[in-house]
């Protein structure tokens, strides 16, 4: 696939999923990305993504997009796991999710313009907040942490970064 992008196209969803975030799940200003399409699924969760591409090497010009949106899966499984759960929100690598986290992070950076807008969305599942901030390896702006509760199995985080110039963040 070429890297042309459509200039009305200035927000990307790394990797969509069923936009299950969005209140506009047909965005005319995001270009949806997944490596997956699922179009057999329950009605509100296809995962038709406008463009299929892994999130960790996205071909798509650099600094091309003023908003990002980076929820990758948050669990761990084997690539042949057929659980309802695997095949509807995707799975990281057992032994390779640090890797896969870096390189997704590393090119949703790539793909944001200077001064643009990064939102990363994280759940705890499996994999510690504090572990995933580790290897993302930049600070956020802010964000919101839900604490974990003892009757909670998971926590949601939401965290925005921005791309400032000749800052090191």
């Amino acid at each position: 696939m070429d890297k042309y992008l459509p200039k009305e196209k200035f927000i990307l969803d790394a990797c969509c999923g069923g936009r299950m975030m969005w209140f506009n799940k047909k965005h005319p200003n995001c270009l949806y990305v997944d490596k997956r399409t699922l179009n057999d699924s329950h009605p509100t969760h296809n995962v038709l993504p406008d463009r299929v591409m892994d999130f960790r090497n996205m071909d798509l010009p650099d600094e091309s997009f003023k908003l990002v949106v980076f929820d990758p899966p948050h669990i761990r499984r084997s690539e042949d796991n057929k659980g309802h759960i695997a095949r509807d929100y995707g799975v990281l690598s057992t032994t390779q999710w640090k890797s896969d986290i870096k390189q997704g992070f590393d090119e949703c950076w790539r793909v944001l313009k200077n001064y643009g807008v990064l939102i990363f969305k994280w759940s705890s599942v499996e994999i510690k907040l504090k572990d995933v901030l580790n290897v993302i390896n930049k600070k956020p702006l802010f964000g919101h942490k839900t604490r974990q509760h003892k009757n909670m199995i998971s926590s949601t985080h939401w965290f925005c970064f921005m791309k400032i110039p000749d800052k090191g963040n």
